[in-house]
């Protein structure tokens, strides 16, 4: 499963159980929250938005890349889209491999990859204002 939905579409078990596979031992799963603060400063909110076919595309590409440097099974990315309140869901990746150490290793990578590449972009909200967070080089 590869997709872009609202934070309030995201649902955890369905993520895990796309991902279940009776040749794996091992599923990790990488939940990504928003945090109530950076810098110091109280965060509101957050607010994503997307090129969303490149997006889409990009996100492909890590779940094959997974699948190939990691030898997972299956890989599921779903990111938020729109606002995200404190304390809810903005991405989650799900990995099922053979074994633990290849699954925690291919979530790591598929959210490092994720920030360097795809055209996802974010916006914080504070009480005083708000500014975009620039992730990719």
């Amino acid at each position: 499963m590869i997709a872009l939905k609202s934070t309030n579409d995201i649902n955890i078990a369905e993520i895990t159980d796309s991902v279940k596979s009776d040749s794996c031992g091992a599923i990790d799963v990488f939940i990504g929250t928003v945090r109530n603060n950076f810098k110091g400063k109280d965060v509101a909110k957050l607010f994503f938005e997307a090129y969303e076919p490149m997006a889409i595309s990009e996100l492909t590409k890590i779940a094959d890349q997974v699948k190939e440097k990691y030898q997972a099974d299956k890989v599921s990315i779903v990111h938020a889209l729109g606002d995200c309140l404190v304390g809810e869901i903005a991405v989650v990746i799900a990995v099922s491999t053979p074994h633990r150490k290849a699954s925690f290793d291919g979530c790591q990578y598929a959210i490092d990859t994720l920030k360097e590449t795809v055209p996802i972009w974010k916006k914080e909200f504070f009480e005083d204002g708000s500014h975009w967070v620039f992730s990719h080089p």
